[in-house]
């Protein structure tokens, strides 16, 4: 099996990231301390600024309403407006002060816009240690390893599935934990068992063929993404792995094998 070895991991780490989605912070929640998040992951581009523009006019109506403002954060981070997503929290910050829903969208709007430490300080604030919730410890669990504190991720990632086994966003973030080391035989070990979960997204199958592709296995990781996506999201992805291999010298090595 081949494998992408890197010689600058924390340059391979951030190419990863833009090529994948940190699942837990559009994880639902379903349990009984957090309130189910909304996940606008699989929407397509068109479908994406329809529902944002829905949201935008719930929130222009009523912006201290706690369900809205959450639902509107999640939609502007799928489109990329993190900016204006962590000013929305800002302001729901000063409604609901001590509410763990609002601190833990807000520490995923940090997060998106690349504020790890404040994202960090904010989802700790909700982790009480006699009843810590599931979802709070995935969170933090993937700020960590986007601050490649990939072992300490990887612990709390376990804890929520003692808390939540069976949830199918908590193995694929194990997965993509592995995947940002290059250690991809347990990137795809995890993956393979999130997808056969129930509850498993589109993304977390995208993120499978991510991995597939990057060892080389390109027929696999197509006909994956061919499940899902159009054809010319398709060959985008694939030359998104393309390039990702050239970006670590894997290229030839892999296409020499052929």
């Amino acid at each position: 099996m081949l494998r992408v070895f890197s010689s600058n991991p924390k340059s391979f780490r951030t190419l990863l990231l833009a090529g994948v989605a940190a699942l837990a912070l559009s994880a639902c929640a379903s349990n009984r301390t957090t309130m189910q998040t909304p996940d606008y992951s699989g929407l397509s581009q068109a479908e994406s600024q329809q529902n944002l523009s829905h949201l935008s006019g719930r929130y222009a109506s009523n912006p201290r309403d706690k369900g809205t403002i959450i639902q509107f954060s999640a939609a502007l981070r799928s489109v990329g407006q993190t900016g204006q997503a962590v000013a929305v929290l800002q302001q729901a910050i000063g409604y609901y002060p001590n509410d763990p829903d609002i601190k833990i969208a807000y520490a995923k709007a940090l997060t998106a816009d690349g504020k790890f430490a404040q994202g960090l300080e904010i989802v700790e604030q909700t982790i009480r240690p006699d009843r810590p919730d599931w979802n709070a410890l995935s969170v933090k669990g993937a700020i960590l390893d986007q601050m490649g504190e990939h072992a300490m991720a990887r612990q709390l990632y376990q804890q929520a599935l003692v808390i939540s086994p069976g949830r199918a966003s908590l193995e694929a973030n194990l997965g993509l934990s592995f995947a940002m080391t290059n250690d991809l035989t347990q990137a795809e070990a995890h993956l393979r068992r999130a997808v056969a979960m129930q509850g498993a997204t589109s993304q977390i199958r995208q993120n499978l063929a991510l991995v597939l592709g990057l060892q080389g296995r390109f027929d696999e990781a197509r006909a994956i993404y061919a499940q899902t996506l159009p054809p010319e999201q398709v060959e985008s992805n694939m030359a998104y792995i393309r390039a990702l291999l050239t970006q670590q010298n894997r290229w030839d090595v892999i296409k020499d094998s052929k």
